[in-house]
């Protein structure tokens, strides 16, 4: 795959003088994965600055770069004031297909969940779909691993022209604040985007509150053109300002929730480990068995309604669907059952407002005790620590602190400062032991909700990432459990 320089840039950029007749061959913002041919995008990031690498990507055939006015190297240098931009407009022109519906959905919590929803209601309704974020990219063809929700542009859109060229028609993605905040997605051809909620989380990397919401609005703000679709939750506090956002910004906003104007719920009663669920849709009333526990499930599965039908679903078709969905790995997943018959849960809550919402959607359920297992991942926000910690001691009848994602903190620094708000929590910084201790305690009417790695198949300690799964870990818990009972 060739394309010249000159065409690649298209109306965004003016190629420096001899340059436009050059054929790129490939794109990357990280110098060990330039070739010869390619045009290497010198981004500044927060750890390092990628101008220094310009001359390694030059030695290993880079023929251009972009990069911020006043860069200089040996190689013709496209200057441009927002870099990150251009090198993803670039990498979609490069790769230039993508699948013919394209929706994003942002917010806090609850992200994977939609575009995971979104996949099995278009499948249902006979279209190839995928999904692509925190679990990787799920599609006819199985499942992908990614190493970012959402990934560096040249892989985002090169996954995208795979897709395509794979005849997957529909794509829900996974528009992360991270990803927002550095243009990975722009270029993508979005016919609709959706809004969860918004909570605390990513504040080691967002100045403040607002402005990790600021980060999420560019979806709505500059990614969709005037008349694409905004399916928004409108039962959270930032609901309203996003509906009002989206609006300005002439889009076509439908709302959803107990608030919501759309898909407004009307009621919501347990049935087992489901719910049923009265809507009324912009057509008709529809009740639904949702396989699904936990209102925040309930609000999840009507984002993806709307945004469904909002890029042309049938109405009575996606309610159908509703009931048949799976959910995404780790996302309140019910992996196994103590001796005793004790539920155990699996679920990414990672953030307080995630751990509160786990915790108050398995508390209907309980007859006994709840117990929880979590920890929080290091080198991220600290203040959220005593704030989880908090949340547990309110909420559970017991709970074990132990060790999430350390990284390069030390593991029990991190457990001290959620164990301050949460005095009566046993401390087992082994993670697969903490798992072994809770289970073994389980009776019968209790639940056990292990929470913050999810899906996760690794943790990270130090610079090492060894292999771990709470899913494992529970099996494996309840296994040795059954041989003592």
């Amino acid at each position: 795959m060739t394309a010249t320089l000159a065409t690649l840039l298209g109306p965004d950029a003016t190629a420096p003088s001899g340059a436009g007749g050059l054929a790129v061959t490939g794109l990357s913002s990280d110098s060990r994965a330039v070739k010869q041919g390619y045009v290497f995008a010198a981004l500044p990031g927060s750890v390092a600055d990628g101008a220094a690498f310009i001359p390694q990507a030059v030695q290993a055939g880079a023929i251009a770069v972009i990069a911020r006015p006043g860069t200089a190297a040996s190689v013709p240098v496209i200057a441009s004031n927002n870099p990150r931009r251009l090198y993803a407009r670039l990498a979609a022109r490069f790769y230039g297909a993508q699948p013919d519906l394209v929706v994003a959905v942002t917010g806090t919590n609850g992200k994977t969940s939609v575009a995971s929803f979104v996949r099995e209601i278009w499948s249902f309704l006979g279209f190839r779909a995928a999904s692509l974020g925190t679990i990787g990219v799920v599609s006819p063809a199985g499942t992908m691993e990614l190493a970012h929700t959402t990934p560096d542009p040249a892989e985002l859109h090169e996954i995208a022209a795979k897709l395509a060229e794979d005849h997957v028609d529909h794509l829900a993605i996974e528009a992360s604040s991270h990803g927002l905040a550095q243009y990975r997605l722009d270029g993508l051809r979005l016919a609709a985007g959706g809004f969860t909620n918004l909570s605390r989380d990513h504040l080691d990397y967002h100045p403040s509150l607002e402005a990790y919401f600021d980060a999420k609005m560019r979806l709505f703000e500059e990614l969709l053109p005037p008349g694409a679709a905004a399916v928004i939750n409108t039962d959270g506090p930032y609901g309203a300002e996003v509906a009002r956002r989206a609006a300005a910004r002439g889009l076509r906003c439908l709302t959803v929730g107990r608030a919501g104007k759309d898909l407004t719920l009307l009621t919501a009663e347990r049935d087992s480990f489901g719910q049923r669920l009265a809507v009324k849709g912009p057509s008709s009333r529809h009740d639904v068995l949702l396989p699904l526990v936990g209102d925040f499930q309930t609000a999840n599965a009507l984002v993806a309604a709307g945004l469904a039908i909002a890029t042309g679903a049938e109405e009575e078709l996606v309610f159908r669907a509703l009931e048949s969905l799976k959910g995404a790995k780790g996302r309140l997943d019910l992996v196994a059952r103590g001796p005793a018959g004790a539920p155990v849960f699996v679920d990414y809550a990672h953030t307080p407002d995630a751990l509160e919402n786990a915790i108050v959607a398995l508390r209907p359920y309980v007859k006994g005790r709840l117990a929880v297992v979590f920890g929080c991942g290091g080198d991220r926000d600290r203040g959220k620590r005593p704030l989880m910690g908090a949340i547990a001691a309110r909420l559970a009848d017991r709970a074990i602190v132990t060790d999430d994602n350390p990284r390069t903190e030390e593991a029990a620094k991190i457990r001290a400062e959620i164990m301050v708000a949460c005095p009566g929590a046993r401390e087992i910084g082994n993670r697969a032991e903490a798992i072994r201790t809770a289970v073994a305690e389980l009776k019968a009417g209790d639940i056990l909700l292990i929470a913050g790695k999810g899906h996760e198949e690794g943790q990270k300690i130090g610079k090492t990432i060894i292999p771990f799964s709470d899913h494992e870990a529970v099996r494996a818990a309840v296994a040795g459990a059954d041989d003592h009972g």
